[in-house]
């Protein structure tokens, strides 16, 4: 099938999105990796089949030219993030809708998805700007940390919830979808907005998800310094500082 790559509606270093007669085109730049888009592919097909949360459906996986995509259903809406910012007398009420849209990702099951643990042990592995005694305390840290099979977003941020114009939600780009403890996945948003520069909605967030999910914030900060890890395993050269203050904090209460 050909596609009208006119209406780019994002671009990403390492992706350009566009519309086209109701679908998504997610094109990733030349020579992206092939078991990467379909893994990502998989994860989505995994949680769309395993869940009735609401989400794109997968439509196809392709080849435009030399580069290859992903197309999925298109969701008509505007994105949280976008909302937040256009309406700020609403945030508290947003930040709540997107705490509870999390903890309805996090009371699902979907076996056939891999381990978080097992994916932050590789990547902590593979991080070569973390010293060897460093890494030995994050993964001990990590393997004494509970397993859980809950459904892990592994993304979990404002720009990808859109909202339509009914109201209803949609939870986009599973491309990390892992299952694991909630309270992995929750330090990875904390980390999220924490990066951005955030860090007030950042701590609000924080305790928020606390009292809403009877999950104790210490409990999650101990996730912190191998979230931090596993992020400084990508090698985005302006978050090496900041992520360092992070895993530096392997004691971290």
């Amino acid at each position: 099938m050909e596609y009208n790559l006119i209406n780019k509606i994002a671009e990403r270093k390492t992706k350009e999105v566009y519309k086209d007669n109701g679908k998504t085109i997610k094109l990733f730049v030349p020579n992206y990796s092939k078991a990467d888009i379909l893994n990502e592919a998989l994860n989505q097909a995994r949680v769309e089949e395993g869940t009735d949360l609401y989400m794109p459906k997968l439509l196809e996986v392709t080849k435009i030219g030399d580069r290859w995509a992903l197309v999925s259903e298109h969701i008509e809406g505007t994105p949280l993030d976008v909302l937040m910012e256009q309406h700020p007398e609403n945030f508290d009420e947003y930040l709540k809708k997107f705490v509870e849209i999390q903890l309805t990702i996090l009371s699902k099951q979907v076996p056939l998805l891999n381990r978080i643990k097992d994916k932050y042990r590789r990547k902590i592995n593979e991080a070569e700007c973390i010293n060897d005694n460093t890494k030995y305390e994050l993964l001990q840290r990590l393997e004494g940390m509970k397993n859980h099979t809950k459904l892990c977003h592994g993304d979990y941020n404002p720009s990808n919830i859109i909202i339509n114009e009914k109201g209803e939600y949609f939870v986009i780009d599973w491309a990390h979808a892992t299952q694991g403890n909630a309270s992995a996945d929750v330090a990875r948003t904390f980390l999220l907005f924490s990066i951005q520069g955030k860090t007030d909605v950042a701590e609000k967030y924080l305790n928020l998800f606390s009292e809403m999910s009877g999950i104790s914030k210490e409990n999650i900060q101990r996730w912190i310094p191998i979230v931090a890890a596993a992020q400084m395993s990508k090698g985005i050269p302006e978050e090496q500082e900041f992520l360092h203050k992070w895993v530096d904090i392997v004691d971290y209460e």
